[in-house]
């Protein structure tokens, strides 16, 4: 388990459906629906219900989901910035813990991370991960066929099912939803949040909602979320986001209870 991230307000506020503990999949199903990855896969659905598996954008951004749930869950971190203040994306991520986390993707990324000297950059760790390098002695730290893995647990999970689509002269596995309750609360948790709850302050939001409204930005997904509403609605809270994209990471990274890591990864994305 993970006590330090079962009991916060912040976390509180999720449905029950999606709240922590976070990828532990011996646990019941309700509490299999919280991690950012996962939260990123159900929002690349499309309004049809079937996941997209023509967008390249979501592969770098769930690599980036995944820095973040380990960085949160107290695994990893930044090196200290040292006398010369480096930069969020010239610092280094080190192993903070090697506890398992129970999840078969985060633990392999961990691994990777622990076992790597010298350390890497959060840049370099996402690019390592999606396997976007040309140096052939580094391929072996991507992790394969993420999306793919990721679907087949959420319809194990049930959220999810698997069917066979004819397209044109080929057949392709596709994931249907089937049970959009879940996929409606997670909506309605990203509009709340630049909406109705809107707190005009970063740090006063849950760290995994801000996180997560970051990425599927620029994994050109938040469109998925925002579809449905009315144009009034929809302008005032892209308005918002876009004044979350225009945040500074190195300033807001020094604030009081920021998550250095979180604030790197954002920066990896939006600058």
């Amino acid at each position: 388990t993970e006590p330090s991230l079962t009991s916060t307000a912040a976390d509180s506020s999720w449905p029950t459906c999606l709240s922590p503990p976070f990828f532990h999949f011996h646990n019941s199903v309700l509490m299999l629906h919280g991690s950012l990855s996962h939260r990123g896969r159900r929002l690349s659905l499309n309004p049809t219900g079937y996941t997209s598996f023509w967008n390249d954008c979501i592969s770098s951004g769930l690599r980036g989901c995944m820095l973040v749930e380990l960085a949160l869950r107290g695994r990893i971190q930044l090196e200290a910035c040292g006398v010369r203040r480096k930069s969020l994306l010239a610092r280094k991520v080190i192993c903070k813990s090697d506890a398992p986390t129970g999840d078969v993707l985060l633990d392999e990324a961990l691994k990777h991370i622990k076992d790597t000297q010298p350390p890497e950059t959060v840049q370099s760790w996402i690019e390592l991960l999606s396997g976007e390098t040309w140096n052939p002695l580094k391929l072996h730290y991507q992790l394969r066929n993420v999306r793919e893995r990721l679907a087949k647990n959420l319809v194990e999970k049930g959220v999810l099912t698997t069917e066979k689509q004819n397209f044109l002269l080929f057949d392709m596995t596709t994931h249907p939803l089937t049970n959009s309750t879940i996929k409606q609360r997670l909506v309605k948790k990203v509009q709340d949040s630049v909406l109705e709850k809107w707190v005009n302050d970063p740090h006063r939001m849950d760290k995994r909602v801000l996180s997560l409204i970051l990425l599927a930005h620029s994994s050109d997904v938040l469109e998925n979320a925002f579809a449905p509403l009315q144009d009034d609605q929809y302008d005032l809270g892209m308005k918002r986001v876009h004044t979350l994209l225009e945040l500074e990471p190195e300033k807001e990274s020094s604030k009081p209870n920021a998550n250095e890591l979180m604030w790197a990864v954002v920066a990896a994305f939006t600058k």
